[in-house]
This record gives C-alpha cells, sequence and structure tokens, in this order.
C-alpha cells in the first residue's frame, strides 16, 4: 500500500499549520515562522517564544531533532483524535 501525504481537504492546512506552530511554542520549540513574527499563535507570547525582540531561540524546523519533530506531530495526533471522539460523541470544542 502507498502512502501519500496529499491533503484531503486543502482548507484545513492553514488550522494544521497553526497548531504545529502552537504546539512547537508549547514544547519550547520555535521557528522562524513564531519568530518572524509571521505566525501568531495563541500561547506563544505567553511562552516567550513569540518576541522577536525578546531574544527568544529561534530553529528552524530542518535543524530539529526526529525526536523533537516527532513530539510535535504526535501531540497534533494526539489532539485531532480528541476533537473528533468529541464530536462524534456529541460534544464540540
Amino acid at each position: 500500500m502507498s502512502r501519500s501525504n496529499k491533503v484531503v481537504v486543502p482548507t484545513s492546512k492553514s488550522a494544521l499549520n497553526q497548531m504545529k506552530y502552537e504546539i512547537a511554542a508549547e514544547f519550547g520549540l520555535t521557528s522562524g515562522g513564531i519568530a518572524g513574527g509571521s505566525m501568531d499563535t495563541e500561547f506563544a507570547g505567553e511562552l516567550g517564544a513569540a518576541s522577536s525582540a525578546g531574544g527568544g531561540q529561534s530553529v528552524h524546523w530542518s535543524t530539529l531533532s526526529t525526536r523533537q519533530a516527532g513530539s510535535v506531530g504526535g501531540e497534533i495526533t494526539k489532539r485531532l483524535v480528541a476533537q473528533a471522539e468529541s464530536v462524534l460523541n456529541g460534544y464540540q470544542l
């Protein structure tokens, strides 16, 4: 069976990107997208990751370890599954 990274719902791409940056900020991993100010996240300011003048560490996604990147991806999956379960159970987040 072949694997594909084809986006099934193209309109969800920006929401998934936003979630990726929020989770990375929560984990203390920052990226050029957050430190550069091009991505506004809900929690990054509280964690000090969104401030470009605050001396926050800027890490490009390509320099993250496999474990760090996997942690972000795993958390995205956990949150999406939780959202789907709550919708299926009749509770919307």
